[in-house]
């Protein structure tokens, strides 16, 4: 088993929910504040580490068996994201999905650190 922190479309009520292959959520939680968060083309977040001016973002920690990270989550992100290693907001360590360094696409990045929330950035985003 490992925990992964989501933060966008594999969280409780969203569309790829189901791709956790019914992984228990361990807990909600935010990340340290060491990050700028981003959304991806309007599509997902995305972490980004910074030394400094990060902000703690919201989501939800899982416990996902390997083989369904391999074979069920990793496959269905985008490929601006990578696996990586975050630190919570307790200060333990949980895998996550960041923004791919060097970018290997063009695709529209818009920093929401400020929100620090997928859903909430989505709800602002739609009632716009």
């Amino acid at each position: 088993m490992a925990l992964i922190f989501l933060n966008g479309g594999a969280m409780r009520g969203e569309p790829l929910h189901h791709l956790l292959d019914g992984a228990p959520l361990v807990t909600a939680t935010t990340t340290a504040p060491k990050y700028r968060f981003y959304s991806v083309g309007g599509q997902c977040p995305a972490l980004v580490p910074v030394a400094h001016g990060g902000a703690p973002v919201s989501g939800e920690v899982y416990d996902v068996p390997l083989d369904a990270l391999r074979d069920r989550v990793l496959p269905a992100e985008p490929p601006e994201l990578e696996l990586g290693v975050i630190e919570l907001a307790d200060g333990s360590s949980a895998f996550a999905m960041l923004l791919r360094r060097p970018q290997t696409s063009h695709v529209q990045l818009r920093d929401i650190t400020e929100i620090g929330d997928w859903r909430a950035y989505r709800a602002g985003a739609e009632a716009a």
